[in-house]
């Protein structure tokens, strides 16, 4: 889940980078629109969360030309300003979702997975793929009932390749929706994590495997004997 977090007070949005990654979120922080801008030539984005003053204009005005050049992804705008006529312009002028500052991380989080949630069309709060089950906003795994207890970044591959299943999932397109811009990252820290992945669904008995597609990336299907059931 890429992220594009947009504002000028540094020490709110480290805060907020750091709440964020420590749910599943891989966030870019941008502190100007020109930095925003930058950043959407070099990455797709699923969600844009937006503050509306900063050093180099209006946010307002930004997204609605965003909007005007094609960019559809989700965008929450979040503002100090919280009276009737600035929110309605807020969202006539493209903002799916609105949060006054100060901004709760909490409900922050919430909000962002209920615009994912409507933006991809997942209508069902639990995904099911074989025996196993994936609560999206809990974000907890289990499988033939039973809870399976993996790391964040395992938690993270499995709903990308959840969301594709029996489709190959790209390298490219993974480490993208794992790692933001200023995430150092190891050669091999897919390939280890997609290991233990594959490890933990083996020991837990899941209906379902993580195949490679050499040069291309890498499949969730069902095992052979769980699709002839």
């Amino acid at each position: 889940m890429r992220t594009l977090l947009v504002d000028h007070d540094e020490h709110l949005a480290r805060a907020m980078q750091g709440a964020l990654s420590d749910c599943g979120f891989a966030v870019d922080v941008a502190s100007t629109l020109d930095e925003a801008a930058t950043a959407l030539d070099y990455a797709k984005y699923d969600i844009l969360l937006l503050e509306l003053a900063l050093p180099d204009g209006s946010g307002l005005d930004w997204l609605k030309r965003l909007r005007r050049d094609g960019h559809f992804m989700p965008a929450m705008v979040m503002s100090s300003r919280n009276d009737l006529g600035r929110r309605i312009a807020i969202f006539n002028g493209g903002a799916d979702d609105f949060l006054p500052k100060p901004v709760s991380t909490d409900e922050l989080i919430a909000r962002m997975r209920a615009i994912l949630r409507r933006s991809t069309q997942m209508t069902a709060p639990v995904v099911v793929f074989g025996n196993l089950k994936f609560d999206p906003i809990a974000r907890q795994v289990s499988v033939g009932g039973r809870p399976l207890k993996i790391a964040r970044r395992e938690v993270c591959i499995l709903e990308h390749l959840l969301s594709r299943a029996g489709r190959a999932v790209s390298r490219a397109s993974l480490e993208d929706s794992l790692y933001a811009f200023d995430n150092e990252v190891s050669t091999n820290a897919l390939e280890v994590a997609i290991y233990r992945l594959r490890g933990h669904l083996n020991q837990s008995g899941a209906t379902l495997r993580i195949t490679t597609a050499r040069g291309v990336g890498y499949i969730l299907e069902l095992n052979s004997a769980a699709s002839a059931a």
